[in-house]
């Protein structure tokens, strides 16, 4: 039994884990994961943050904590992120995540401790809940939460290549890398882009 796992007995409470991933990209939705471990098996041994992992050790994973766990997924689109800004778009992500958690465990959420990656509590959400900062990296259920809401949103992002080919998506995920800059220089945003966030880079 690892030590992330250890990490969320510890809390003598039934945990869910809370992470998301997409805040910093230019293009694309923020994606929310809650997490609740149902069964602990031998493979959990290799979860870890999820930036710490290769996309095919997250493939892999992700079907792992699908059959092990309970899973809600919340998202976010761009619209709504630049309508209330990424911070609060996140936290609506959460919620939905864990909305959709609930539904899915068909239990009230009372009954829970929610963790939540970062320094940050879920505004808006009234049931207990504590930040742990860097939490994907000592908590199972966070962790687990990480790996899912990566490849969510890498998947998302490879749609989005199929629709807006000019902007290699599939590479970068929507990041600001210089490939990514150049091409919104030259072709302009899309529907996909976060106009809120461009406006340094279409003001040169």
């Amino acid at each position: 039994m690892n030590d992330l796992y250890e990490f969320d007995k510890g809390f003598n409470k039934k945990i869910i884990g809370v992470d998301e991933a997409g805040r910093g990209p230019l293009a694309g939705p923020v994606v929310a994961v809650a997490v609740v471990i149902n069964d602990y098996v031998e493979e959990f041994q290799e979860i870890n943050d999820s930036k710490k992992l290769s996309e095919k050790k997250r493939e892999k994973l992700f079907d792992l904590i699908l059959t092990n766990c309970s899973v809600g997924v919340g998202i976010s689109n761009e619209k709504e992120i630049d309508e209330i800004n990424i911070l609060n778009a996140t936290f609506l992500s959460m919620r939905r995540a864990l909305e959709d958690l609930e539904v899915e465990l068909e239990n009230d959420l009372d009954l829970f401790k929610v963790l939540v990656d970062g320094n940050h509590l879920i505004r808006e959400y009234e049931k207990d809940q504590e930040c742990i900062i860097k939490g994907d990296g000592k908590s199972l259920a966070i962790a687990s939460a990480s790996i899912i809401a990566k490849v969510t949103r890498d998947r998302i992002m490879l749609e989005y290549d199929k629709l807006y080919p000019d902007y290699s998506f599939a590479k970068h995920k929507g990041y600001g890398t210089k490939e990514h800059r150049e091409a919104i220089l030259k072709h302009g945003y899309c529907n996909g882009h976060r106009q809120s966030f461009l406006k340094k880079i279409l003001m040169k």
